[in-house]
């Protein structure tokens, strides 16, 4: 579904589960949420202005959402890939771009596609 573009997702499936997805840009903030240590930081830090037992248990979940962070790049598409990997694979299908509009431009002046004229 991410391949298509989004009008041929809207004519080839059923539409998503959820019909306002147009609407709504990628859920940036809930995500970029998920990412941010500073909350439980900022918890620690008024656990220990408090003098709270409640810091261990934020230290927790801290070393928890560290723990669940690693996982997560680790299991990143193309997390194995150096920069210049990627830099070269890139360059490959810009070459291939090329070549394929350059063959489209030969057959569009073949006039191959013309209906002959009997």
């Amino acid at each position: 579904a991410m391949a298509s573009g989004p009008a041929g997702r809207a004519a080839e499936e059923p539409p998503p589960p959820e019909p306002p997805a147009e609407q709504k840009p990628p859920p940036l903030p809930p995500a970029q949420e998920e990412f941010s240590f500073l909350p439980l930081v900022h918890d620690i830090i008024k656990c220990m202005d408090k003098d709270s037992q409640d810091v261990h248990q934020v230290l927790n979940e801290l070393k928890n959402k560290f723990q669940e962070m690693r996982k997560l790049i680790s299991s990143m598409p193309g997390i194995g890939v150096s920069p210049e990997q990627q830099q070269q694979q890139l360059q490959n299908l810009w070459e291939q771009v090329r070549t394929k509009n350059e063959l489209l431009q030969k057959y569009k002046s073949l006039c191959m596609f013309e209906i002959p004229k009997e």
